[in-house]
Parts: structure tokens; sequence; C-alpha cells
């Protein structure tokens, strides 16, 4: 007997057309099924510096993301941070941070499943953003390597800076609001000649 593997749909799934119409200033796409961990260890602790040498990089400091390796971390809280990777690699992660962390007191969560993530780049992305969100993303007060959790058109996301001037960020929304967002996207665009597909 065979059984056949469901196929996986990306909270995006049916948005990619609708999205390439947004106008010449503006790129949207989602990169969909990235591996994503939420890790709650003590800053400082034997845990922390375990997982610092496991991934080769510093879990970076109040709002800010380290971006530059192939695990991307991102500073949700005091205690908390979410380690964002390559598609498909959440189960060999966890094991390697849990061999790292040993008995020293530290958790490892997969959450995968939670966000999908919008890469949106372009000269009017600070300004189309601006019409839904509170956030000053001038690069003086938001520069690259930001990691800020805001609310978006009254969504909730974490916005990481990864261009100069904010002409680049990613957007991590929860799945169940990844829709109601790309539809404000699009009609956020209708002035700018996009957006009307």
């Amino acid at each position: 007997m065979t059984v056949e593997t469901p196929t996986r749909h990306s909270p995006l799934s049916g948005w990619q057309d609708r999205l390439a119409g947004l106008p010449a200033g503006l790129e949207a796409r989602e990169l969909p099924f990235l591996t994503q961990l939420t890790l709650r260890v003590r800053p400082g602790s034997p845990a922390a510096g375990a997982v610092e040498a496991s991934l080769g990089t510093p879990l970076p400091g109040p709002l800010r993301a380290e971006m530059s390796d192939d695990v991307k971390v991102l500073w949700m809280g005091p205690d908390e941070w979410l380690l964002v990777a390559p598609e498909g690699r959440q189960d060999a992660l966890v094991e390697r941070l849990r061999a790292a962390i040993g008995d020293e007191f530290a958790t490892v969560t997969d959450v995968s499943a939670q966000r999908t993530t919008l890469a949106l780049s372009g000269h009017l992305l600070r300004t189309v953003l601006a019409q839904g969100c509170a956030l000053d993303l001038d690069p003086r007060a938001t520069p690259v390597g930001s990691c800020l959790t805001t609310v978006l058109a009254q969504a909730p996301v974490t916005l990481v800076v990864r261009e100069e001037a904010a002409a680049g960020v990613w957007l991590l929304v929860r799945s169940s609001f990844a829709s109601y967002l790309a539809s404000w996207l699009v009609d956020a665009c209708t002035e700018y000649g996009g957006g009307t597909g």
C-alpha cells in the first residue's frame, strides 16, 4: 500500500501573481517553510555560551538581529531569540543545540509552522509601510540589523531591517495573518500604480 505525502501549501501560495503586480518601486516575495526555532536561555549563562559556540555567532542584544550567517538570530525578548534557517533544518538544528546545551537550563522549540516570511525591498518600501506602521523607518532610527516586534495594519509582525535606508526588510507574520497582510500590502500600493490584480 502506497501512502501519499500530503502537499504543503504556504500561507501565501495563492498570492504570487498579485504580489508580482506591485509597482516597480516595491518587490515582495514569500520565503515559505523556513526553519524557525524559539530559543529561551538566560543571557551570559553557560547555556547561552554553548549556543553561541554551536552557532558560531553571538546572540544579539535588544532590538537587534544577526543576519550574516546561515542561521539568522533574531532578538525577541530579554531571554528569547528566534533562530531562522533554510527549510528542513529544524530536526538537525534542534539536535545540535540540545547537545550543546547539555544539562544547562535552556529550551529550544520548533515553531516553523507558526509564521511565514515576506521579503520586501525597493525605494517605495518605507513609504508604503508608513501607511500602516508607526515605526520610524529612518535609517538613523532603524539601522541595518534592527529587529522590532510591532503592528503593521493591525497585524502583529516582526520586522527585520536587512538593507541600508530600510530599503530591504523581512516581515515575519503569523500564518493566520499572512493573507490579510498581503491583501493590505496590495491595497496600500494602489496609488503607486500597482496592487490592482
